[in-house]
């Protein structure tokens, strides 16, 4: 009888000492676990150990709240890693900021995509709206754009002058004509096929948007083609600069020319790093296997 109870006491003694352990490994849900980089964890999922990379798990844990962290394209699987860092300002070089935030959660075969917006504000293309004296033309075609419910694009004074003086007047000049023609014809788009990329990459100041630049206009990214190229041969991975919204995603810059930019839109076309205060302006693709 003894022995018995001997046996039974050595069990629940276990018992309490299991649970102790890992009630100290694993005390919170899985969301709230704060690891160092390239610490390694382990997860208790009955009946198996799974070992998980604590890299890894900082990715996944800032995917941005309403957007999918993985999308299907042609069969393929992809996870859209957001990285979130600090404001970035004309004080700040983007490859240094891809090197302090990006760098530690790389793996072979990633693609880093970064947002134009966080590439034009490191040189100082993000203009205050009070340094900003939109001249009368300005206004006047101001006036005729679509007002978008997703942006205001060059619909205020402010970010048409800014067209005026990136794309020069006789351009935008053209283009409002050929724009007019199409309005007639029940057409949009084409002021901004005729505008070019600088026009469109315009952005005007919104409230949802980070402080500075609540308050600013910011211009497409100089030389977007250089920055991806630079930033690839930095971190030794492929680099995209992209124009990434709720409307849908393009390519401005890519290290490499032969990268199939209509399948990179497509993997971004949800806008994984959001659009508001989500502060997340790098993202990595990683093919799921």
């Amino acid at each position: 009888m003894s022995g018995f109870l001997s046996r039974v006491r050595t069990y629940f003694l276990c018992k309490i000492l299991y649970q102790q352990l890992f009630s100290k490994i694993l005390p919170t849900p899985i969301k709230n676990i704060q690891l160092r980089d390239n610490q390694d964890t382990f997860l208790m999922q009955r009946p198996f150990i799974v070992r998980i990379k604590g890299s890894e798990i900082m990715s996944l844990l800032n995917f941005n709240e309403g957007k999918n962290k993985i999308i299907e394209v042609d069969g393929i699987r992809y996870a859209r890693l957001p990285i979130q860092t600090h404001v970035i300002t004309g004080q700040d070089n983007i490859t240094d900021v891809v090197q302090q935030y990006a760098a530690k959660h790389i793996q072979e075969n990633d693609i880093l995509f970064i947002s134009e917006k966080a590439v034009a504000c490191s040189q100082k293309r993000a203009i205050p709206l009070d340094k900003i004296h939109p001249r009368r033309l300005a206004r006047i075609l101001a006036r005729f754009v679509y007002k978008s419910p997703y942006g205001i694009g060059l619909s205020i004074p402010e970010t048409m002058e800014m067209a005026l003086r990136e794309c020069g007047t006789p351009r935008i000049l053209f283009a409002a004509f050929i724009s007019a023609i199409g309005k007639l014809l029940g057409k949009r788009g084409w002021f901004y096929t005729i505008a070019g990329p600088r026009a469109a990459s315009i952005d005007g100041p919104a409230p949802y948007t980070l402080p500075p630049y609540n308050k600013c206009v910011v211009l497409g990214p100089d030389k977007p083609n250089d920055v991806a190229r630079e930033v690839a041969q930095h971190l030794g991975i492929v680099c995209v600069i992209v124009d990434v919204n709720n409307l849908g995603a393009k390519i401005l810059g890519t290290s490499d020319f032969s990268i199939n930019r209509t399948h990179i839109t497509r993997i971004l076309r949800d806008n994984p790093l959001g659009q508001a205060s989500q502060c997340t302006p790098m993202g990595i693709i990683r093919q799921i296997e």
